[in-house]
């Protein structure tokens, strides 16, 4: 029986503008399968726009929700653009980080988070005028907060904020609305995310046997 993925986020995770074989989480799962694990299409709860918050309250609203043997979580871009604080998104990841543990079995090594990328590198953001340098701050701060946490729960964190930053304002690496990544951005991604869910799931495999 293929081994079951649970893909938290928003726009990111939903791949905002590509088909859904683009999607980042989609691309990852096929990755693993190429590397020898079994791991199923993910099932995906995100929404473009959601809030740490929102998240959470759909996540309520699917339960009961189970057990996984992978999760991953990106979110918290939608906080930052609504310009709510560092503080705030803390306490609402943590909770979310914690619920992610409770999901993968109480196993933190079958979770995985990614850094919220940086929106203001892109042609939409240039446009609308916002300080680019300070959401660069409000997310390297997100960011920050986000890691330390994962750190403590020993969950990996996949920082690809600065993928996200170095051409990510290329059209090709972009979808229509130049604000969301294309496919080609998202297999950057996940070509970061694919050697550090290989370890996790490898070693998944051997502490199962045992």
């Amino acid at each position: 029986m293929s081994l079951a993925y649970l893909a938290l986020g928003d726009s990111y995770t939903i791949g905002e503008g590509v088909d859904p074989a683009g999607r980042w989480p989609q691309q990852l799962a096929a990755a693993l399968r190429a590397n020898g694990i079994d791991l199923a299409d993910p099932r995906i709860i995100a929404t473009t726009g959601w809030t740490t918050d929102e998240l959470s309250a759909a996540m309520d609203a699917a339960e009961p929700l189970g057990t996984w043997d992978f999760v991953s979580l990106l979110i918290g871009v939608n906080n930052q653009y609504r310009g709510r604080g560092v503080d705030d998104y803390v306490g609402e990841f943590h909770r979310l980080l914690r619920r992610a543990i409770a999901l993968a079995g109480d196993r933190a090594d079958r979770v995985l988070v990614l850094s919220i990328p940086d929106w203001g590198a892109t042609p939409f953001a240039f446009a609308s005028g916002r300080d680019r340098s300070a959401i660069a701050a409000d997310l390297d701060a997100y960011n920050a907060a986000a890691h330390a946490l994962c750190a403590a729960h020993g969950v990996a964190f996949v920082d690809i904020t600065g993928i996200s930053r170095d051409g990510g304002d290329a059209p090709e690496m972009l979808a229509d609305d130049a604000l969301h990544p294309s496919a080609r951005q998202y297999a950057r991604w996940t070509g970061a995310a694919l050697p550090v869910a290989v370890a996790a799931m490898r070693d998944r495999g051997r502490r199962d046997a045992t």
